[in-house]
């Protein structure tokens, strides 16, 4: 058996995921990111039955939120960046993995995946356990922050203080740096699906419109921002008046939008300062010149660099590429994995 896995790991390609609460991200060894799908599966209600024989995972299932019939159900498996469906979770990860090789036989790839910082071990020992069964021959664990930070270009093994910020869909993770080890950090359950769940909240009692999550999502990415420009905008927003239960729309402007987003956004904002007031002296020193690196899909939030630079007292950039900061990192550590073996976590540890 294990001269099996040996020979099927040599006809696997290697890959780092970045298995978020809103989207999943495969990176790929000179390839770069190969596959950015949301963390969505369609499901026959009360089973765990992948509709579209097995197909119906990411893009395709992310289309049903909100609009299946009673007999089906479109799950996201992951709550607050940690497993909360593990049977989902791995029909998920089968799928992308599968997708990836263009096969759904004989793969046996070794993989990194980004977890939050701060789990627990039963909680990590799910993602082993998906990954294993979704096909993986050896899987290795890494700290978001810690391999957004590699994913950014960071330098973070030498010995300077970086300190990341990443905002994903379920989790932000904050994290000071220094020798590749993480200093100090915390993981937040507030991020972009709060962000959304403000605006529909907003929405409700505001404007007495019910929306769903994805037109929630859209509000955010198209007029959301947290700092005034001077250039406010407005949009048509539809959905279900909540007094009549009829269709209708409304005008929703962008200076109301960002109050509503400042709410979660202070929390946030509170564990980077909780973060920095347990950093050691001299490694605040050097963050006064590293500054704070935005990574994940909230850093696009439009403002947030600047509002943050003001409330935290320290220069904040977005990283390139902030969403695939922590795919990229994740296949920079396999490729190089005996560099990097001691700070990457395997199930042999456990």
């Amino acid at each position: 058996m294990l001269g099996l896995n040996y020979l099927l790991g040599l006809l696997s390609v290697d890959m780092g995921i970045d298995l978020g609460t809103a989207n999943t991200l495969v990176c790929v060894r000179g390839e770069g990111i190969v596959l950015n799908e949301p963390s969505v599966v369609a499901v026959r209600k009360g089973t765990t039955e992948v509709l579209m024989n097995g197909q119906a995972v990411g893009h395709s299932a992310k289309e049903m939120l909100g609009k299946c019939p009673s007999g089906i159900e479109a799950i996201r498996p992951l709550k607050n960046g940690v497993i909360a469906d593990f049977d989902i979770t791995e029909a998920m990860l089968a799928y992308f993995i599968g997708k990836v090789h263009n096969r759904r036989w004989g793969v046996r790839p070794r993989v990194v995946i980004g977890v939050p910082t701060g789990i627990t071990t039963v909680e990590k020992q799910a993602v082993y356990n998906s990954a294993e069964r979704a096909g993986a021959r050896q899987v290795y664990l890494i700290e978001e922050p810690r391999a957004a930070g590699i994913g950014a270009g960071l330098p973070i093994q030498e010995p300077i203080a970086h300190m990341i910020l990443d905002i994903g869909g379920g989790t932000s993770d904050i994290a000071v740096t220094s020798l590749a080890e993480i200093v100090a950090s915390r993981s937040i359950k507030v991020a972009g699906d709060h962000f959304d769940e403000a605006i529909i909240e907003h929405l409700r009692r505001l404007h007495n419109l019910h929306i769903g999550e994805q037109t929630a999502e859209r509000i955010k990415v198209q007029i959301g921002t947290v700092a005034p420009d001077g250039d406010e905008v407005a949009m048509e927003v539809k959905g279900r008046d909540v007094s009549t239960g009829r269709p209708r729309g409304c005008i929703v402007r962008s200076d109301e939008i960002r109050d509503v987003l400042l709410g979660p956004l202070a929390l946030i904002t509170r564990g980077v300062i909780e973060v920095l007031e347990e950093t050691p002296p001299e490694l605040s020193a050097d963050l006064v010149d590293t500054g704070l690196v935005l990574t994940g899909g909230g850093a696009l939030l439009r403002g947030l660099d600047s509002f943050l630079e003001e409330e935290v007292g320290l220069p904040c950039r977005v990283a390139d590429e902030p969403i695939n900061c922590v795919a990229r990192g994740t296949a920079m550590l396999l490729e190089h994995l005996d560099r990097y073996a001691s700070i990457l976590e395997s199930n042999d540890q456990l």
